[in-house]
């Protein structure tokens, strides 16, 4: 502890030549919540017994251990939330709901289906997020939903995504925190439409009835979630970036921006500044494409580091909520949640102690060199050692220390599920 807090204070000083604070950055730092979702968990199965997902969603890999009640997935959340530093919130799909043995279909669910988390959450002191669930299921099988053709099946998603709503509700008014219900669907063609239009003419009116209801946004706050393909609607989405942006603009509701959902080569660090002006919130779902929207475990990489710093830079978090969308079911689950969490907070961390004030002088006095060597300088700073000071203050492992936890855990837990 002491040679740390030695690098610690040496780190400090460095920083400090740049006019960079690093305790002012490890307490705007943890004012930073994450909402960690729960499919990582479980391989997104839910507890409704379903035995295959659809809708363009699929976790690859049998590593022993999945979670498969409420109860062991929140005891693996527990787990992986006591390796990562800080105070977070949990992200619920309507599919995890607690029914006992009576089979409650998703038109049909209430918040009581949902009270177990919601005392589980105010015992960890967490807050809930919550998304409706519009696949792997009877009438999700030919890939629409909301914006189905026949009225029947577009009204059972309506009744789901007012249910939804109000369950976030219930949620954020529990807990005391506003909730995010963010609402994603799979609909689409696989190949070439014969009309692009009725489908989105549909959705807008299915959007517009689901969201009737003025809630109150002190306790939950609507999402829409836009997509460029996926499984079985490689040619056609109707829930476009393009659709999605219009309707939340329109609505006046928060859009969602999944670093997954747009061209393999298209970053959404560079959307954040350009819709700030126009939307008062947004919604990140930070995962790590890798060739398509696979979700892998998100890195300590180029692109989460440039999403954070763009969030930073345009001192909006206040404004952008930042959630996990991966799954990987070919590793340790809990060590894929640590992973991606920490290297998720590492890279906000990462954002908070750029010498943010002299790369804007530089600029704003036209000596642009000075502003790219400044920038460059930043990567090389000792930022390990203001992580490791973060954790220690949080009483969560450094640097590897976490791995024989959960080697721990899985010997004596997960292996343990599959015998």
């Amino acid at each position: 502890m002491a040679d740390g807090t030695v690098v610690y204070e040496a780190s400090r000083d460095q920083y400090a030549e740049l006019g960079v604070d690093t305790e002012s950055a490890l307490e705007r730092l943890a004012e930073i919540p994450v909402s960690i979702h729960c499919w990582q968990g479980d391989d997104v199965m839910g507890f409704e017994g379903v035995e295959a997902l659809t809708g363009g969603i699929m976790a690859t890999g049998d590593f022993p251990g999945r979670a498969r009640t409420p109860d062991e997935l929140r005891g693996d959340f527990e787990k992986a939330y006591s390796l990562i530093p800080g105070t977070h919130r949990f992200n619920l799909h309507a599919m995890y709901l607690e029914s006992g043995t009576k089979a409650v279909d998703r038109d049909a669910l209430e918040p009581a289906h949902f009270s177990r988390w919601v005392d589980w959450a105010r015992g960890l002191g967490i807050a809930l997020d919550f998304n409706p669930s519009y696949f792997s299921h009877p009438k999700s099988a030919d890939g629409f939903t909301l914006a189905h053709r026949d009225k029947g099946i577009r009204d059972f998603w309506i009744e789901h995504g007012r249910r939804s709503r109000e369950i976030s509700a219930y949620m954020g008014r529990e807990l005391g925190q506003v909730s995010l219900d963010n609402f994603w669907i799979p609909d689409g063609w696989k190949d070439q439409p014969a009309d692009r239009l009725i489908h989105r003419e549909l959705l807008v009116d299915s959007l517009d009835r689901t969201f009737a209801a003025k809630l109150d946004p002190a306790h939950t706050l609507d999402a829409v979630e836009s997509k460029l393909f996926g499984i079985g609607s490689e040619t056609y989405v109707v829930g476009s970036h393009e659709f999605y942006l219009a309707y939340a603009i329109t609505r006046k509701l928060v859009l969602t921006m999944d670093a997954g959902h747009y061209h393999p080569t298209e970053s959404i660090a560079e959307k954040v500044s350009a819709l700030l002006p126009f939307m008062p919130k947004l919604l990140l779902h930070v995962s790590r494409p890798v060739r398509w929207d696979s979700d892998h475990v998100v890195l300590f990489d180029d692109e989460t580091r440039a999403i954070m710093r763009e969030i930073t830079r345009a001192d909006a978090w206040k404004r952008v909520f930042v959630a996990l969308d991966f799954f990987d079911a070919s590793i340790n689950r809990v060590s894929a949640w640590t992973i991606g969490s920490r290297n998720t907070l590492k890279s906000i961390l990462f954002s908070l102690l750029e010498p943010g004030a002299l790369i804007r002088e530089a600029e704003e006095c036209g000596r642009l060199a000075d502003r790219l060597a400044l920038q460059e300088e930043a990567k090389t700073l000792p930022f390990g050692a203001v992580w490791d000071e973060y954790c220690r203050r949080n009483d969560v492992p450094t640097g590897t220390a976490w791995l024989g936890e959960v080697a721990a855990y899985e010997r004596d837990v997960l292996r343990k599920r599959t015998d």
